[in-house]
């Protein structure tokens, strides 16, 4: 009989390329957790599998989608930003994102990069000895996880817990390390065709809410084989 295969069984990583910086990593990661966050855009074709990497996105708060175009804005990305009003007695919006045809394949490779060493170093955890900067790129990459789920994520808000709904399982191990990182237990509750993360409401959830308040907008910055990357939007 075949197991049920655990939260953190996944498939090995793709063939490793070049480590990105630090700086890189942090945006890449933080909008690959974004993409994670959401299903298939509606414009999609019926049935079609979702893609780890999407060309499009669609968000349901505008706050999530300014973050997305800002993140890749700063990894030299250019993106289309529709807003799409429906609804009858109560109105709603829908943001989506498209890359452009001839920049999607240096999307789809800095948001494989970021997600893979980003899940790494946080999966992995801090091996004894780690340097204190590398304890706080985990401790970052730690926040952007809770920032992304927070901002495109199914909020699940009770009196006593601070939760969010996926459906992306490698997502929700993530989240639960990443809470660890932080120091807040967080709980795992699967549920029908999702997963729910939860933290106790208190301390815990002021902490998280702390933890993932957004950082102001980086400005120009010379790295990334010496190519000045661009400011991008103001912090949403």
């Amino acid at each position: 009989m075949t197991l049920e295969p655990a939260l953190l069984d996944r498939p090995r990583s793709p063939a490793p390329s070049s480590p990105l910086d630090w700086l890189t990593l942090g945006d890449a990661f933080e909008a690959a957790c974004l993409l994670r966050c959401t299903p298939p855009p509606t414009a999609a074709r019926p049935g079609a599998a979702r893609l780890a990497h999407a060309p499009g996105v669609e968000f349901n708060r505008e706050d999530a989608a300014q973050r997305t175009r800002q993140l890749l804005a700063r990894l030299d990305i250019p993106v289309t930003h529709e807003v799409v009003v429906g609804g009858l007695r109560r109105r709603y919006e829908l943001h989506r994102l498209w890359v452009p045809q001839e920049h999607r394949e240096a999307y789809t490779r800095v948001l494989d990069a970021g997600w893979w060493q980003g899940r790494r170093e946080l999966l992995g955890g801090p091996l004894p000895g780690a340097s204190p900067a590398r304890r706080r790129l985990v401790s970052r990459l730690a926040a952007a996880a809770w920032r992304s789920a927070l901002l495109a994520a199914g909020r699940h808000v009770r009196r006593h817990i601070l939760g969010v709904r996926l459906t992306d399982r490698e997502l929700a191990a993530v989240l639960i390390r990443s809470a660890a990182v932080l120091d807040v237990p967080a709980r795992l509750r699967p549920g029908t065709g999702c997963f729910l993360v939860s933290v106790a409401d208190g301390p815990d959830r002021a902490r998280i809410l702390s933890s993932a308040a957004l950082e102001p907008a980086r400005g120009p910055v010379a790295a990334r084989g010496g190519v000045v990357a661009p400011a991008g939007r103001p912090a949403c």
